[in-house]
């Protein structure tokens, strides 16, 4: 069995994902603003569970629901969330989210997502990491409308997409009335092409709050705005 992924406040087991925790995912948990105070929040596309989890450490959410359709992923993410120190608030439901946003009445302050972001369909001979990483599966117009329909009136849609991606992605949020409050582009060191888009959405108009983030300086030689940002969940940070 392979060893799990230790951060500094719980522990994310992963040899049934198939998308293990990554770069990605851990900006986003610690990218994601919380200054709302979410009493409730949403994980969709969930895998191990990890961004859950980085949120149920860093606000005090009563409901911090998760999102996901792979059986096997499911079950993994289950045992993630019933060993951390924030089982009685974290659930996890084995669904779509095309089924899950029409049997659900309640809205979420906060909606998370690292969803799926190879448009193009590229077979890896494992198909549900194929599923894991290919946006058909879970179209970003999808994510979106669904998102608009669960979010709170006052909430937050906080997503990581390829930088290539995030135009579209402004227009698709534009058409449903979902507006872009934050936008932090990221590098993996100072000489390469901005890689991913951190994008965060809310109902209400307002200026838009323009970043970018570098990762290392060299390689394993972290930034100190990286550092800062995920101190408090790498253990070596």
């Amino acid at each position: 069995m392979s060893k799990p992924f230790q951060f500094k406040q719980f522990t994310i087991w992963q040899d049934r994902c198939a998308m293990k925790v990554g770069t990605d995912g851990v900006l986003l948990g610690a990218w994601t603003s919380v200054d709302n105070n979410p009493t409730t929040v949403l994980d969709i596309g969930a895998g191990t569970g990890l961004l859950a989890l980085m949120l149920a450490q860093r606000c005090n959410a009563e409901t911090i629901d998760a999102l996901e359709i792979d059986d096997v992923a499911y079950e993994q993410c289950v045992e993630n969330f019933e060993a951390s120190p924030w089982g009685d608030r974290l659930f996890c439901y084995h669904a779509g989210l095309d089924e899950f946003y029409k049997e659900v009445d309640d809205t979420y302050d906060l909606i998370i997502s690292n969803p799926p972001f190879y448009s193009e369909n590229v077979s890896s001979g494992d198909g549900s990491r194929d599923i894991a990483r290919q946006n058909s599966s879970l179209p970003y117009e999808e994510l979106l409308r669904c998102a608009s329909e669960l979010l709170a009136e006052k909430g937050i849609l906080s997503i990581i997409v390829p930088f290539k991606e995030e135009q579209s992605l402004l227009q698709i949020g534009k058409s449903l009335g979902l507006y872009p409050k934050r936008i932090t582009r990221v590098k993996g060191n100072p000489a390469s092409e901005i890689k991913r888009s951190l994008l965060e959405f809310a109902f209400q108009e307002t200026r838009v709050s323009e970043d970018g983030l570098t990762i290392e300086t060299n390689r394993h030689i972290y930034t100190s705005e990286y550092r800062e940002l995920t101190k408090d969940f790498y253990l070596k940070m």
